[in-house]
């Protein structure tokens, strides 16, 4: 069984498409959005399971009403994500928790509450949807790319507690997609470059992390170099970034 959180659009929807096709797969679609979710699940046979993970008593509701529905959580695909661009000084203390919550603590309440099960078993899979963001660091979406870079530290830090075992942790890590993100964040996308790329591509990835137990996977694949560069060389890393960015 699968648990999919942010199904009611963008990568969410496209993993829960994508994992659908393959059958064989209980999907559980999480969203905030109830009208497009029950969509969503009709098109791919899964159980929508309607909750606000922004909310403090959301994650620990969801995951009580998908242990009701499938006894157990095998897989768990944190899609989740809401994004605010702009100044930081410019960002209302509301905005900043609420940002934090979904994208960071959400992803650490949702994995507390499947994790003992999936220990005791010795079988499951938890993967994260992390962001370019998290690896390199945005122009303001300070908030954004911290909650993200908090995601893949909190993956590396299970991988080690895991380590051993056969549960696996992956993050997968994209760029700019062409999904309601930008809009709902209260600006568009206006960079030349990257170009979007299609949801569908990212959840190619999230299944080849899955099927394949990969660690870490860019969508696409060339934005490794910027975030491996960084590591090599941050001080350069940095004047390029603020020139050319």
């Amino acid at each position: 069984m699968a648990l999919i959180t942010g199904a009611s659009s963008g990568i969410g929807a496209a993993v829960a498409t994508r994992f659908a096709a393959e059958g064989g797969w209980q999907l559980l679609l999480n969203g905030r959005d109830q009208e497009r979710l029950d969509r969503i699940a009709d098109r791919c046979g899964a159980t929508a399971l309607p909750c606000d993970l922004g909310a403090p008593a959301g994650c620990g509701q969801l995951v009580e009403r998908a242990l009701d529905v499938a006894g157990g959580v095998d897989v768990l695909i944190a899609g989740a994500g809401i994004g605010w661009a702009g100044p930081f000084t410019a960002m209302p203390p509301a905005a900043i928790d609420e940002v934090l919550a979904v994208d960071l603590a959400a992803v650490m309440h949702l994995t507390r509450r499947v994790l003992p099960d999936i220990v005791r078993r010795d079988r499951g899979h938890l993967l994260f949807v992390g962001s370019i963001a998290g690896a390199v660091g945005v122009r303001e979406e300070a908030v954004y790319s911290a909650a993200k870079a908090a995601v893949a530290a909190f993956a590396e830090s299970l991988r080690y507690e895991l380590a051993g075992s056969r549960v696996r942790v992956s993050v997968v890590v994209p760029g700019a997609v062409n999904t309601p993100f930008f809009t709902r964040r209260g600006a568009p996308y206006q960079r030349t470059r990257p170009r979007p790329i299609a949801p569908a591509r990212v959840a190619d990835a999230v299944w080849d992390a899955v099927a394949h137990e990969r660690s870490e996977v860019f969508v696409p694949g060339w934005l490794q170099l910027p975030a491996r560069f960084k590591g090599l060389a941050p001080a350069l890393f940095r004047r390029l970034a603020t020139r050319f960015a």
